[in-house]
C-alpha cells in the first residue's frame, strides 16, 4: 500500500468510518465491512484533506467548470473538491427512484465536469450520474471517488480515480457466509 492509500485509511479508521458488521450495501450485496463516509466528514480538517490528496490523483481540470456528485454520500467531498478548485457545485438526487437534477441546477450541452463520489462498490450512482451528465449533453472528463471497493473492477466511459482501492468480500442475500448469517443486517446509508 502506498503512502496516500496507508494515510487515507488511517483517516478512516481513525474517524470511525470504516465499520465492522453486518451491512446491506447500496448494491443489494452484502460485506461485513463497510465505509461509512459521513462520519469523514463530520471533521472539516480530515474532508479538506481528503479532497486535496484526490485533486493530487486527478488530471488536468482547468477546463472543467462544473464538479457534480450524487446525494447523499458525494455531497461534503463533492463540495470541497470544488471549492479547492474553485468550480461551481451542483448535485443530483434521487427522486423517487431516478436520479436527477432539481433545485433549478442546470447543464449546459458541452459544459465540464468532474464527478465526484464517496465510495463505489459496483459504480452505479457514478454510472447513473455520468448518464444524467450525458442526457444534457455535457462532457464528463473524470470520476473521482475516495474509495473504490470494486478494487478497479468498476469501469466507466470517463477515467476513474480513487484515493483507496480496497475490496473487501461482498456476498448475494442468500449465499453468505456463517460469520454474517447470525449477525442482524443493517443498511446504514452513504
Amino acid at each position: 500500500m502506498d503512502p496516500v492509500q496507508e494515510e487515507v485509511l488511517d483517516i478512516f479508521k481513525k474517524s470511525g468510518a470504516l465499520l465492522e458488521g453486518h451491512f446491506i450495501l447500496r448494491s443489494g450485496l452484502r460485506s461485513g465491512h463497510f465505509f461509512q463516509c459521513a462520519r469523514v466528514c463530520e471533521h472539516m480538517d480530515l474532508v479538506s484533506r481528503l479532497a486535496e490528496l484526490l485533486i493530487a490523483k486527478l488530471p488536468d481540470m482547468r477546463e472543467v467548470e462544473t464538479v457534480i456528485s450524487p446525494a447523499m454520500g458525494g455531497l461534503v467531498i463533492g463540495q470541497e473538491v470544488a471549492r479547492q478548485l474553485g468550480k461551481r457545485f451542483i448535485f443530483a438526487e434521487k427522486h423517487p427512484d431516478q436520479l436527477m437534477l432539481r433545485r433549478n441546477f442546470q447543464i449546459r450541452p458541452g459544459e465540464r465536469l468532474l464527478l465526484v463520489e464517496d465510495v463505489i462498490t459496483r459504480g452505479g450512482r457514478v454510472q447513473e450520474t455520468l448518464d444524467l451528465i450525458d442526457s444534457r449533453a455535457g462532457l464528463c472528463e473524470a470520476a473521482a471517488v475516495l474509495v473504490d471497493r470494486s478494487a478497479g473492477q468498476a469501469r466507466f466511459p470517463v477515467p476513474l480515480v480513487s484515493l483507496l482501492e480496497f475490496t473487501f468480500p461482498t456476498y448475494d442475500p442468500d449465499k453468505l457466509p456463517d460469520h454474517l448469517r447470525n449477525i442482524p443486517a443493517v443498511k446504514p446509508g452513504s
